[in-house]
């Protein structure tokens, strides 16, 4: 007698589609179902990757940011002396470039008649990226401009003729 013949047993051709109750168990029937005993379930290894993707980033950016508030927070409080020299043959000169005044930023403008010109500017909270421009009047001439931070960072531009600018930037 075969398992099949018994009653209460299922053949395979009883089934429609004609597959097998083993089959079916194993999710053959399109959907998934549990594993059959003792089998073992399939690892999912894509949570633990969109884990990955999200902390790694997650992680970099924020030890970005620290670092560059550490390096603002040295830079905003280190005193600093920042000198600027104009020199040239030109009679009618106007200088424009940044002065800092207890932490705060503003532009100071001169009209020269003579050269040279040398300022100084004490200050706290400096930040990169300031700019001397000095520009010649409609009489001409030539005009070279520094800039020196800390005796070490220096900046120099020339330029010549009526109406030229002469531009040290980037300090």
């Amino acid at each position: 007698m075969n398992d099949t013949d018994r009653p209460g047993c299922v053949n395979e051709t009883d089934l429609p589609g004609g597959t097998s109750d083993t089959a079916l168990a194993r999710g053959a029937s399109g959907g998934e179902t549990a594993p059959a005993p003792g089998e073992a379930r399939p690892r999912r290894w894509w949570p633990g990757v969109l884990l990955l993707a999200v902390l790694v980033p997650a992680v970099g950016g924020a030890v970005a940011v620290e670092w560059t508030a550490g390096v603002l927070v040295r830079e905003g409080t280190r005193p600093l002396r920042v000198t600027y020299e104009v020199t040239g043959t030109a009679r009618d000169v106007t200088v424009t470039y940044p002065a800092w005044q207890d932490g705060g930023l503003s532009t100071a403008r001169l009209s020269l008649r003579s050269l040279p010109w040398t300022g100084e500017v004490r200050t706290r909270g400096f930040l990169r990226g300031g700019s001397l421009a000095v520009t010649v009047g409609r009489s001409g001439g030539e005009v070279s401009c520094a800039v020196t931070v800390d005796d070490g960072t220096v900046r120099t531009a020339s330029a010549s003729g009526a109406f030229a600018t002469a531009t040290c930037d980037g300090f």
